[in-house]
């Protein structure tokens, strides 16, 4: 055992040593000393919430030469080697206690051996370099959604990343006093070169140990690693609100407003690739969150919060026709980081930006020039597929005015989207939360991959949209969501939306806009202002109801022959549909008779159908219902 105050008398002089006290917490003051011995940095800088601290994580970034200033003043462009360019799924491992059961899925790997390989790697990691100290808050600060943090890194970049992203938690941290509980991260960029880009990518290593509520990072800078707050948190935080009975969910919010300024939140689930940030960015829409949101009943009510305030975001395809809000906050004034781009001239360029490209410039591998090769002989990009943009939500103009709510705000419905060519229709409501929980939740599907150009695409289910992070049996996590409902006296209604359907001929049966009037047919059906009728996966628009929906929305005539296209149910297509999902959970521990039994009733009701009226059932065969 070390004398921690011994440690952090000796290592941190007055000002910083009387910062760190205030706070009152052993845990606290244990976590930082041991991070000191352990990693052995020159100095120690502990900042708080003020605007002279934020300001120096902006200024040492720069200082440093992690970051390099651009010519629109506030915009800085950070950059990671080029091993380092994602989430490493392979050396993100969780440390597992003796006799503990975690998802053979998980990447995982035995408690001690871990610590001892992981702070063996951070041994003496910071020597000659500062130590920075971060206080954060995930949710509103001193708020019932609040989740304190502490992060220990010798990245002023993460550091800077960390204050576009969080609230501060320093100020909260310090009224909670002795018994203040808290997520920590420790994380060491490692050996750097001259362009300040960690090297050691074999040594990179992101454990997470959930026994302390402790994550582990080494030998890495991009943001997805070191950024404790971000995903790793979210494997943690799964874990806590299961144990205290709310939801983590890897969902966007977003107001959607009617004519009369009526303001209704939906929340979203939706893999990559299947419309999730086009959505939650619709135009004259407000956003309250892009990644990852917390659920608690509040008297009988659903409401959420966003665990963020900013947005750590993929740049790829952000243009200025289809994203105006997020390409007015990357081309004007303002204070915005910029990651593995293409820069020339002060100026960052982006893959499927719209504009002419130059044919060299610096980039994630230094001098970049058109037809540069890597060590493999392939072609390097300009920019990486993956390159970023970090913001602050604030910056947006359609940022929704309740973000830091501490209270959070009442979710209205909750949509799940996927990627399925050829079974679900374009937007569709859930029988009830059971249903919708299971049928549009727990078997969201998305093709990932084709075998041959032109056919059908691989499905793979995707759990909510979260597991690839879900720390306990995947079933518990859906359980949970399915038994929320208990504590509800106001139900949110549950949507599907497959923005992705195509005819006979593998052409999509939609435009890319008409999402934004599924979305105001779900703002309508709220407040029970539409019809519907009654399929065998769920209600589904009437016509009627869609016309005045797209002239309203996208002043366009809305045809009965496309209606007809999108809403005729594809019988055995979705009777496979549910098929793929029983075999997938009847290989899952725990499954319960409530996922198991309304799977089997969705394919039930699609047999019925299928044997009264054929394989196509279009639209004017369903019911209607009110």
């Amino acid at each position: 055992m070390i004398d921690t105050d011994k440690v952090l008398r000796s290592r941190l002089d007055s000002k910083n040593y009387k910062k760190l006290m205030q706070l009152r917490n052993e845990r606290i003051f244990a976590f930082v000393a041991d991070a000191v011995q352990l990693c052995n940095p020159e100095r120690v800088e502990v900042l708080d919430d003020s605007e002279e601290d934020i300001n120096r994580s902006r200024v040492m970034a720069v200082e440093t030469g992690e970051e390099i200033k651009l010519a629109i003043p506030g915009h800085t462009c950070h950059f990671d080697g080029p091993q380092d360019q994602g989430r490493d799924r392979e050396v993100t491992k969780y440390l597992v206690k003796e006799r503990d059961v975690l998802p053979a899925s998980l990447n995982q790997i035995p408690r001690q051996e871990g610590l001892v390989e992981v702070r063996g790697l951070l041994k003496d990691a910071m020597k000659g370099r500062t130590m920075i100290v971060r206080f954060l808050s995930l949710g509103p600060a001193n708020s019932v959604f609040a989740i304190p943090c502490v992060e220990c890194t010798d990245s002023w970049y993460v550091s800077h990343s960390l204050d576009l992203l969080y609230r501060g938690g320093y100020e909260q941290l310090k009224r909670l006093g002795p018994d203040g509980e808290f997520f920590a991260t420790l994380h060491s960029c490692g050996r750097l070169n001259e362009r300040m880009v960690s090297v050691d990518a074999d040594k990179k290593r992101i454990y997470i140990d959930y026994c302390t509520d402790t994550v582990y990072s080494v030998n890495t800078q991009y943001a997805g690693n070191t950024v404790g707050l971000k995903k790793l948190a979210l494997r943690l935080t799964i874990r806590k609100s299961l144990r205290e009975d709310w939801l983590t969910q890897h969902m966007f919010l977003m107001a959607v407003k009617n004519k009369n300024g009526r303001k209704t939140y939906l929340a979203g689930a939706f893999p990559s690739a299947c419309g999730k940030t086009s959505t939650a960015m619709l135009p004259g829409e407000n956003i309250l969150a892009d990644d990852i949101s917390y659920f608690r009943a509040i008297n009988g009510e659903c409401r959420a919060v966003n665990a963020e305030s900013g947005i750590f975001g993929i740049i790829q395809n952000v243009n200025a026709k289809d994203d105006p809000a997020i390409w007015e906050v990357l081309t004007k004034p303002g204070e915005v980081i910029f990651s593995n781009v293409l820069i020339n001239n002060g100026r960052p360029y982006w893959l499927g930006m719209g504009i002419e490209i130059p044919e060299s410039g610096i980039n994630f591998t230094g001098e970049w020039w058109k037809g540069k090769k890597d060590e493999k002989g392939q072609e390097i990009p300009p920019a990486h597929k993956n390159a970023r943009y970090t913001v602050a939500l604030k910056a947006l103009p359609n940022c929704d005015s309740e973000l830091d709510n501490p209270d959070g705000i009442l979710v209205g419905g909750i949509i799940y989207g996927g990627r399925d060519a050829h079974g679900y229709p374009p937007v569709q409501q859930s029988f009830d939360w059971t249903h919708g929980m299971v049928a549009y939740g727990s078997a969201l599907e998305t093709e990932t991959t084709f075998a041959i150009v032109g056919q059908e695409g691989v499905p793979e289910i995707n759990v909510m949209s979260i597991q690839d992070f879900v720390s306990v049996p995947i079933c518990q996590y859906i359980q949970s969501n399915i038994e929320f409902v208990k504590k509800l006296k106001k139900v949110p209604l549950i949507f599907g939306v497959n923005y992705f359907l195509r005819d006979e001929h593998g052409k999509f049966v939609t435009g890319m806009r008409d999402k934004h009037v599924w979305v105001k047919w779900m703002e309508r059906r709220i407040h029970g202002e539409v019809g519907a009728l009654r399929g065998p996966t769920g209600l589904l628009p009437r016509y009627e109801d869609l016309v005045p929906l797209f002239r309203e929305v996208l002043g366009k005539d809305y045809q009965k022959d496309d209606y007809i296209k999108q809403f005729t149910i594809r019988v055995p297509e979705n009777i496979a549909k549910m098929d793929r999902a029983e075999a997938f959970f009847k290989k899952e521990p725990y499954v319960s008779s409530d996922i198991l039994d309304t799977l089997a009733e969705q394919k039930k009701r699609l047999v019925e159908l299928q044997r009264k009226v054929g394989d196509r059932v279009p639209p004017d065969k369903l019911p209607v219902v009110a």
